[in-house]
């Protein structure tokens, strides 16, 4: 008999016999390989906890009984289990559902999640809530990843956890490793507490939580066991469970890295399916990046480089293996990254800190009072800036343009193309009198081959990149490129004259004053947020100098956008070059 087609919903979950659990646990990681190996998405770690996903909505009584997924990679097992099987192949498809947890879709997402670490605070939120409401049986369970609770703000949750009477349970999902491997003390520290030869306290019982583990995380009948129990003690409990990221595909358990969102694969024997590519292709920019910071850290020896907690997703492995002495992952710690770069900069080291946009959100505090306000030179690399793609809206970096641009003695540059990048590079570590934030998208450039010599680029200063006789568009980065690929009708191109802006700030004044006193018709184009972002910049310098020039922000609205193609989401927000061409032609009529 098939189990998992019957069930729609934990309440059908909690139906089954004890031992029909093992059965359930294998069809639904087959159901989870089969939709992923063709519709791409999170493989490994929603394989990893397949058996604590069952036992959970199994003990539980989801979703009166609060349940938070840490990030949320693993939580696919969790939404076909809760309603969305049927619908599970649209999963991060334009008007599908979110690739991660999410309160608009499902009551059983009981908060939204894409970024790490969150889910103590909010669980503990929620425990204190009830208790002052009298729901004193009500259960808060968050899990964890080893990586995920070593972040600052997971050790904020638990510090304040262990003072109170909340009803709360921490699940730590120890499989030793995030996106890459984790990394610091405290995952040695785990390890040694796998091995039974634990040196000092235990640190989580010093916190005064009520600890059970390790345990086998895919041993069904142990987890519901011990649910079981701790659902019965009051206060703050830890559980810790040892899982295998991948668990069930043995490509993705010898390779955790690349099968943490592996693409298409094959689902029986797990082998990647090739992608398609147009001859040479341009390379990714992150790829760009991670060579660039290599060839001039070996010439640099002052050169240091920085991520928190992605070194594959950012290319900095490139430097790790090159250069490992100068080269860092501090782990999912963006606070910590910030500070830390400062902090090497006022030793005079040259420091890249790679953040991927949405991520340095996290760390806006460091940036201003670390950094900015002490007018250190850190370098910024701002990995997928823009919108993402299927990650959705936890992951779009379309803000860090408006939340940068107000910060005193900070620049920001967007490249246009690999080149751009290259030479941005270059001169920053030359030596800059002010921080800087280099911001490039997600995906790759446009050039096949560029110069291997490299340029040091005037801060501020404009490429003017072609002309025209009526409008002027002031483009952005990369998206300029769209400008470019319209410019290839002729009418247009003898209309329009295209300027590559590169840097928000400092703006190049001079020459927006000719651009302004020579084009009626002025047109901005960004990858980020209209609201504060370079049109806004460029719309605030033709208030302060009386312009009255007719000036058109295209930029991403002010909504959050949510999951689907690059492409897609382009056209929703009005950013594609059919939107432009469109806005172009009713002026020239």
């Amino acid at each position: 008999m098939v189990l998992l087609k019957n069930i729609d919903s934990p309440k059908d979950l909690r139906t089954l016999k004890k031992n029909d659990l093992p059965q359930l646990a294998r069809e639904l990681r087959e159901f989870i390989i089969d939709i992923v190996s063709t519709k791409e998405g999170h493989l490994g770690a929603s394989l990893g906890v397949v058996e604590l996903t069952i036992a959970l909505h199994y003990v539980f009584d989801t979703p009166n009984d609060q349940l938070i997924w840490d990030v949320g990679h693993q939580a696919y097992g969790h939404k076909i289990l809760t309603g969305r099987k049927d619908i599970f192949d649209t999963n991060r498809r334009l008007n599908g559902i979110s690739g991660f947890p999410k309160r608009a879709e499902s009551e059983y997402d009981a908060f939204g999640v894409g970024h790490s670490s969150t889910s103590i605070s909010a669980a503990l939120g929620m425990a204190i809530a009830s208790n002052l409401k009298g729901e004193t049986e009500k259960q808060h369970i968050a899990v964890i990843g080893d990586a995920s609770i070593a972040s600052g703000m997971a050790f904020e949750g638990l510090n304040h956890a262990g003072v109170t009477d909340a009803n709360l349970l921490v699940i730590l999902n120890d499989n030793a490793i995030g996106i890459d491997p984790s990394v610091g003390a405290l995952k040695q520290y785990l390890t040694n507490v796998k091995k039974g030869t634990v040196r000092e306290e235990n640190i989580f019982e010093a916190l005064n939580f009520e600890y059970s583990g390790p345990i086998d995380g895919h041993d069904l009948g142990a987890l519901v066991t011990e649910l079981a129990r701790l659902k019965k003690i009051k206060g703050p409990k830890f559980l810790h469970v040892i899982t295998t990221k991948g668990k069930g595909l043995q490509q993705a358990e010898e390779n955790q890295v690349a099968y943490h969102a592996p693409g298409k694969f094959d689902k029986t024997t797990g082998e990647l399916t090739p992608k398609a590519t147009n001859g040479d292709e341009p390379p990714k920019y992150q790829d760009v990046f991670g060579h660039t910071i290599v060839e001039l850290a070996k010439k640099n020896e002052k050169i240091i480089g920085i991520t928190p907690a992605m070194p594959t997703g950012s290319s900095l492995k490139f430097m790790m293996q090159a250069v490992p002495a100068r080269a860092i992952d501090v782990g999912i710690a963006e606070q910590h990254a910030v500070t830390l770069a400062a902090g090497m900069v006022t030793q005079g080291m040259v420091v890249f800190c790679n953040v991927y946009s949405t991520f340095l959100q996290r760390a806006y505090d460091q940036v201003i009072h670390d950094v900015a306000l002490q007018n250190l030179p850190v370098i910024f690399c701002l990995d997928r800036a823009g919108l993402v793609g299927q990650d959705g809206a936890t992951h779009h970096g379309v803000y860090d343009i408006s939340y940068l641009r107000c910060i005193p003695n900070l620049i920001i540059f967007e490249p246009m193309n690999e080149s751009e990048l290259r030479n941005i590079m270059y001169t920053a570590q030359l030596g800059l009198d002010h921080p800087i934030a280099i911001r490039y998208p997600r995906g790759r450039g446009v050039l096949t081959k560029w110069e291997t010599s490299f340029k040091k680029i005037e801060i501020g200063s404009v490429r003017k990149l072609s002309n025209g006789s009526q409008i002027a568009i002031l483009s952005l980065g990369h998206i300029g490129n769209t400008v470019t690929n319209l410019l290839n009708d002729s009418l247009l191109r003898n209309n329009i004259a295209h300027f590559d802006m590169r840097f928000v700030k400092p703006l190049d004044e001079a020459m927006l004053h000719e651009i302004f006193n020579e084009f009626e018709h002025v047109i901005t184009l960004e990858n980020g947020v209209k609201k504060g972002g370079f049109g806004s910049a460029i719309l605030e310098f033709a208030v302060d100098n009386h312009y009255k020039n007719s000036i058109k922000v295209f930029g991403i609205p002010d909504q959050f956008i949510e999951h689907g193609t690059i492409e897609e989401l382009q056209e929703i927000a009005q950013i594609d070059i059919s939107s432009l061409k469109n806005y172009i032609e009713k002026i020239l009529k």
